[in-house]
């Protein structure tokens, strides 16, 4: 179970600033540190890779690493930028996490950081005639770098952008916290059943979506003071100032203390919430069911890879709860197929196509081993027949539904 400051971190290494800034950080450190390495370098060597043969192959790579970085930049922008209108917008927050996107732009970055600093210090200098073999052999592991990185954005560019790297991208996002909070349906805490009437509410002065909540933490606060906290909010759910967010039957536990284990933002996020993604996958397939972008064969993509996703997930694990003070509502599978579907339902229900592969799908998921989910699967069919029956107009496809 992650903690809050894991969390972060984690956070953190997704973003591009943060990889761009390492990769620069390393730069400087070769840059600076290359004297270091003098003594080991034999005389042979230092007359072969003198300033003289390094100098103009650091300047060619300065001035093109500065070209490629900018327009990769551009790129980069553009493609998320048209993902994201043709998708949905929350699609744009996945696709800047791309791994092979900040690692490349981090490499040219790095390349360009360190080019340039390698010519200020031999102007300004700094490097002896050993230095200069240690700074040559660094600007072939560059070089090398640079290689790898410009082949795997080659590959990388032919599919950045497309709809099938924004479906690829939002399902893999879904996944691990979908996995996750089946396999720990409250959290790793214990499932909620009856709150004490003499719990008293801790409540938040700020708005913002819950986006994570360190159960860890609780625990801890709760057993330093042998008491119990029951959530009201959990990962999804958008609080008011003044909202309650649990409530605890002690008064000891500071307040401050225990809102301090709720990261809340204005926008959701993934780590706990197993409904988001799903919400994301949904929300493609709705637009692509638009009258504005009239394409069925994404919102049918999309319902195979959320059923594939539910299924492959499985049900709730019956493990024992790692945190046993505090007590948070279970998922319930009926929220997953609302998420999931009932949009596309209302959207698809004139379109024979879609229609089909919704029952397709609610009857796969309704023979699954999740008997909530079953449950919830059979009574979505309904509800998509229901539509469908008052949408379609043409009597054959009146007929064919009737048999389904």
């Amino acid at each position: 179970m992650l903690s809050k400051s894991l969390m972060l971190v984690l956070r953190l290494w997704h973003t591009l600033a943060v990889r761009v800034l390492l990769l620069a950080v390393l730069a400087l450190l070769a840059v600076v540190l290359a004297p270091v390495l003098e003594p080991v370098i034999p005389k042979t060597l230092r007359d072969r890779f003198n300033q003289q043969a390094v100098l103009p192959i650091l300047t060619i790579l300065a001035s093109s690493m500065l070209a490629v970085t900018t327009f990769s930049l551009g790129v980069m922008v553009q493609a998320f930028r048209a993902a994201s209108s043709q998708a949905t917008p929350r699609a744009y927050r996945i696709l800047i996490a791309d791994p092979t996107t900040q690692n490349v732009l981090a490499t040219f970055t790095g390349a360009f950081l360190f080019a340039l600093s390698a010519i200020v210090m031999f102007r300004a200098g700094y490097y002896g005639s050993a230095a200069s073999v240690v700074v040559f052999a660094l600007t072939v592991f560059a070089i090398a770098g640079i290689i790898v990185a410009i082949l795997r954005w080659i590959d990388h560019l032919s599919r950045l952008g497309s709809m099938d790297h924004t479906l690829h991208m939002a399902e893999e996002a879904a996944r691990a916290p979908l996995t996750a909070v089946i396999a720990q349906p409250c959290l790793g805490g214990v499932a909620q059943s009856r709150i004490p009437e003499t719990a008293k509410p801790v409540k938040t002065i700020r708005a913002g979506y819950v986006q994570f909540i360190d159960i860890k933490r609780l625990q801890a606060l709760m057993e330093a003071h042998d008491a119990r906290f029951h959530l009201r909010q959990t990962p999804g759910d958008y609080v008011m100032p003044g909202a309650v967010l649990g409530l605890t039957d002690t008064d000891a536990v500071d307040t401050q203390a225990i809102c301090a284990c709720f990261t809340l933002g204005k926008t959701r996020s993934m780590e706990q919430d197993a409904r988001f993604g799903l919400l994301v996958l949904n929300e493609i397939g709705t637009r692509a069911l638009s009258s504005g972008v009239n394409d069925p064969g994404t919102a049918i993509d999309v319902i195979h890879r959320m059923t594939a996703l539910l299924l492959e997930a499985g049900g709730p694990k019956d493990n024992a709860p790692l945190f046993d003070r505090v007590t948070v509502p279970p998922l319930q599978a009926r929220s997953l197929i609302e998420d999931g579907y009932f949009a596309m339902i209302r959207c698809g229900a004139n379109q024979r196509e879609v229609v089909d592969n919704l029952l397709s799908a609610l009857t796969a998921l309704a023979h699954g081993g999740w008997d909530d989910l079953s449950r919830a699967a059979d009574d979505a069919r309904n509800y998509a027949l229901s539509h469908a029956r008052a949408a379609l107009r043409v009597q054959q496809d009146k007929d064919w539904l009737e048999r389904q």
